[in-house]
């Protein structure tokens, strides 16, 4: 049977959220989150597969994005407000549970969801950005800089460096997004590609470049359509477009909140089924030569993990490797809720 994918919105007192929706009503929810600077439907070759599986599959556009709530202050996009909008969410979909699955930035909202809420998850799964039981935030992240590839005296903040950029230089960060968010998309979603092992990430010379682009737009260059369609590169520009950078940017700039919302988790231990999908080619979040996933493995009791041969857009670049994987966990690790 194939399901069609809805389009559907929530309202409450605080935030309104919109998302698409595929598969029964009364099916065992699969929400997909989605990171920076996406929509969702960056889940666009999940939902019906999903569907299809016997899953009710869920994609929210984040607070910032597309058709949900944009906000006008930084403190706005702390990982704390964004956990109380999924909350919302499932809360409105009148279920106990969900299986969360979260990409690049949606991976730091359902781990921390699963931190904080473990009663809201049959399990957790996040694509390219593992477990950080103290935040994700720089502090946690530059200690475990590969330095093979990223000499500290070089570099001191290894691929993070543009995140320090955003703390140091935010208003020139979004206004080189703003410029021309038709060519940031073009370049942005890009395949993985093997020359770039070993090698550092164009990310960790932010700072020494005076911004993303040298002080300018995003060069024009031609969309790549092993990951993007014309289609869906108009849907995500036109959204970025619509509401500007400052939302998705501000996300970077909650590092110290973040931080403090890990540390006020009952645990930091997770110990519901756990996936996490490395991508080989995702220089910025490597974590197949470097110890970024060490503390996921110390801190998840019952982890999977499937390397993919992809780059950062995993979701989008590599379906069917990341359907398979999610299925066989889902079948594996949480079997009972097949039957559901």
């Amino acid at each position: 049977m194939t399901f069609p994918i809805l389009e559907n919105a929530i309202r409450t007192s605080r935030h309104s959220t919109f998302y698409l929706s595929c598969g029964r009503p009364d099916a065992t929810p699969i929400v997909f989150v989605h990171g920076w600077p996406e929509l969702s439907i960056s889940w666009r070759h999940q939902l019906s597969v999903m569907a299809g599986l016997g899953f009710r599959a869920i994609a929210p556009d984040m607070r910032g994005y597309g058709r949900s709530s944009v906000y006008g202050r930084h403190q706005d996009y702390a990982q704390e407000e964004i956990v109380a909008d999924m909350l919302d969410l499932l809360d409105a979909l009148g279920v106990e549970k969900a299986v969360w699955v979260g990409h690049d930035w949606g991976g730091p909202v359902v781990w921390s969801l699963a931190q904080h809420h473990p009663e809201r998850c049959h399990g957790v799964a996040g694509l390219c950005v593992p477990y950080m039981p103290d935040g994700f935030a720089p502090e946690t992240l530059i200690p475990l800089v590969n330095r093979d590839v990223y000499p500290e005296a070089q570099f001191p903040a290894g691929q993070w460096d543009y995140m320090m950029f955003y703390r140091e230089n935010f208003n020139a960060a979004r206004d080189a997004f703003d410029a021309d968010p038709h060519a940031f998309v073009r370049l942005a979603f890009r395949s993985g590609n093997p020359d770039g092992q070993g090698k550092p990430a164009g990310t960790a010379f932010t700072r020494a470049n005076g911004g993303w682009f040298g002080g300018g737009p995003a060069p024009s260059v031609p969309r790549d359509e092993a990951v993007l369609s014309e289609d869906d590169e108009h849907r995500y520009a036109s959204a970025l477009v619509r509401n500007g950078f400052f939302g998705p940017d501000s996300w970077y700039m909650n590092g110290a909140a973040n931080m403090e919302y890990a540390a006020r988790a009952t645990s930091r231990i997770l110990r519901m089924p756990a996936l996490f999908l490395h991508g080989v080619y995702d220089y910025v979040c490597q974590t197949t030569d470097s110890r970024l996933a060490d503390p996921m493995r110390a801190h998840c009791k019952d982890l999977t993990e499937v390397v993919v041969p992809s780059g950062h857009w995993m979701a989008q670049e590599k379906p069917v490797e990341v359907n398979a994987a999610l299925a066989k966990w889902l079948a594996g690790r949480l079997p009972w809720l097949w039957l559901q």
